[in-house]
Parts: C-alpha cells; structure tokens; sequence
C-alpha cells in the first residue's frame, strides 16, 4: 500500500508538471493583442516568440537526449520547474523595465522554453517506468493535463484581465510561477522508478536505422505541427479574422479547443486499452485536415469556431499516441529516445505556427490557417506508410 501511494504522489507531481507545460506553451499568445497595442510588436515579431519558444525547446532536446540518463530524471525535473518559475516572473517584469520590451518579451520565452523542454523530456520516461498494466492509456492520461492546464491558464487568465484591465496583464506571469514553484518541492521528494542503464539502453544510432522509428519521428512532426499552429493561432484569428471580441475569442478559440484536447486524451487514457491505436491515428488525422479547412473557409463565425474546438479532439491522441508506441517497440529507448522524439515534435511545434504567420502576414490569416491543414494530410500520409511496415 505504501508503494501504490508514494507512486501516485510521482504520479501527480507528473500531472502536475504537465500542467505547468500548458501554462508556460500557452500563456504568452493571450497577451498577443495587448503587445500588439502596448508595445508596438508586430505579426512578424509574434511569430518569432513562438519561434523562440520552440527552437530553445528543440535546443534543450538535443542536450537532453545526452544529459538526462546521466545526471537523472530528479535533478532534470528540478531545474525544469525552477526555469518556468523564473520565467514566468521575467515575463510580468522584463517588458516593463528593458529599453526594448520586445527583448524582455524574448528573454522571458527562452527562459520559460528551457524549463518546457526539459519537462517535455523527462516527464513522459518517468510516467513510462512506473508500474501499469495500459501504459500506452496513462501516457494519453498525463498528456491531458496538458489541457487542463491550458484550459486553466486560458479561462482564468483571460477572466483576470477582462476583471482587473490589460494594463495589469503583467501581474498574472508572477501569479502562475506559484505552480512551477511548489512543483520544485514535489520533484525533490517524490519516489522515481530507475533509469534505463547506459549498458542496457538501445543506441540512438540503432534506433535511427529502424524504418519504424524514423518514421515515428515524421509522426511527431505532424502531431506537434497540427497541435500548436491551430493552439498558438486561434486567438488571434478569432479576434481579427473572424471579428469576435477578445474575451469571446479566447474562451471559443484556445480555450475551447483546449478542452476538446483534454476530452480526447481523457477518454483514450480512461478506455483506451479496448481501442486500436493505429485506426485511433488515423481517424483523428483525418478529422484534423478536416476541421483545419472549415476554420478557413466556413463563412459563418461560429461554424468557424466549432471547427477551431473540435481541431483540439482531433489532434488529441497523435503526441502520446506517437510516444507510447514508439516505447512499446523501444523498451529500452530510455530519455534518449523520448528526447530524440520530442526534438521532432517541438520542430513541428515550430514550423506550424511559423509557417501560419508567415502566410497570414502576407495573404491574411484565413489563409495561414488553411496553409496549416498541409501537417495533419502529411501525418495521413505517414501513417499509411507506418501501417504498411
């Protein structure tokens, strides 16, 4: 009994680490308008935030496929949190006091994404090691809370400042470091399951020669493509190109497809063992393109809307989908394999939101949602390929 207990403590400050992940990928594109109008930041500057973002999280990555198996999941998650928390803090702070609030705004990202990607890295391992007879369902599971913490961050977030005004955005990035910082706590304590030995561990160089793998890794890209371009994008496209005001375009935008991810994810971690994965993919993928085109071309607000949420549905299973049968072919994969996989998705993370700015910055942003449906067709196409191997 103890053991059950003091693995569900892992099990939670997990989740919870999780969480802060959603708060600190998602936070930032609430303020895009009030940058927009307080500082002057332009399209082309919002975009290269949420570069910044994903290219230091890829960054972080690649050290992390080194670093992590050797100095431990417990120091890696400790680090983690306390980069979030010093972040988010430098994101309330930096754009007040720096000469270039822009740079305030970048130094803060590049903060928060060290911490993201680490997360990113070691979490997903240490939910894979602890003892659980549907690992591939707790893998969706802890993914959720990704969602709730996105649903979190955009609901209240978002009710702050229609209460307190925008000029007092900044307060909020302090009030959320408080999770990231208890977190830091949680990791020091918590019981962890050993790490895959370097003797045991299959070498990242045997692994990228499995068609398999580098075809999870094509996954990956797609998955994380699909997720943040409509995650990072629909914000903004509610409010300029579909002409719904700020506090509506958030709670119907991000807000609602944040919640139709964590529904998705939910019910595949609850009764997930009953489902094939492979038919699960390739159902949501499809539905993904389809809800992509009719956020760009639908005419009427809320059908646009409707297929903003339900994008969050069908993009729900690809991320730990991908994971967790990637490890059930590669048991001994260790943090290597997880961050190899992560560098994939977070390169995804990035050129789907970058590909939509750029596009939106020069033929509107109903068509840089529509540039962006080309990830979850790809992600189709792969899992076609990934069926026949």
């Amino acid at each position: 009994m103890t053991e059950t207990l003091s693995y569900r403590s892992t099990r939670m400050a997990c989740y919870r680490g999780y969480i802060v992940q959603g708060v600190v990928n998602n936070l930032s594109p609430l303020f895009f308008v009030i940058f927009q109008r307080e500082f002057g930041v332009s399209y082309a500057m919002l975009s290269s935030l949420i570069l910044f973002n994903f290219v230091t999280q890829i960054c972080v990555d690649v050290l992390c496929v080194r670093f992590v198996d050797r100095i431990g999941y417990r120091a890696a998650t400790v680090f983690a949190h306390v980069c979030c928390a010093l972040g988010l803090v430098l994101l309330g702070v930096l754009p007040q006091v720096l000469p270039s609030a822009f740079l305030g705004l970048a130094i803060a990202t590049v903060v928060m994404a060290v911490g993201g990607g680490v997360i990113e890295v070691a979490v997903s391992p240490i939910i894979d090691s602890l003892p659980s007879e549907a690992k591939e369902a707790k893998m969706s599971l802890l993914h959720s809370f990704y969602c709730w913490g996105q649903v979190a961050v955009v609901l209240l977030t978002t009710l702050a400042v229609r209460l307190m005004g925008q000029g007092l955005w900044w307060i909020l990035p302090i009030v959320w470091a408080a999770l990231p910082f208890y977190n830091i706590f949680s990791f020091t304590r918590v019981p962890l399951r050993p790490t895959v030995s370097e003797e045991e561990k299959t070498p990242l160089g045997e692994l990228c020669r499995s068609k398999l793998f580098v075809l999870s890794m094509a996954l990956m890209l797609c998955a994380g493509a699909s997720e943040l371009a409509m995650s990072q994008w629909s914000s903004l496209f509610a409010e300029q190109a579909l002409g719904v005001e700020k506090l509506w375009g958030d709670l119907l935008g991000p807000c609602l497809f944040a919640v139709f991810m964590g529904i998705g994810r939910t019910i595949y971690g609850v009764f997930g063992v009953r489902l094939n994965l492979y038919r699960s993919l390739l159902a949501t993928a499809v539905l993904c393109v389809l809800c992509y085109m009719g956020a760009a071309l639908l005419a009427a607000p809320v059908l646009s809307l409707l297929c903003c949420g339900l994008c969050g549905f069908s993009i729900s299973l690809m991320w730990p989908g991908v994971l967790s049968s990637t490890a059930g072919k590669h048991p001994k994969g260790g943090a290597a394999m997880f961050g190899l996989l992560a560098v994939c998705g977070d390169l995804g993370c990035s050129a789907g939101p970058a590909l939509a700015g750029m596009v939106s910055e020069f033929a509107g942003l109903r068509a840089g949602m529509l540039s962006a449906a080309v990830f979850p067709l790809a992600m189709v196409l792969c899992l076609g390929a990934f069926r026949r191997r």
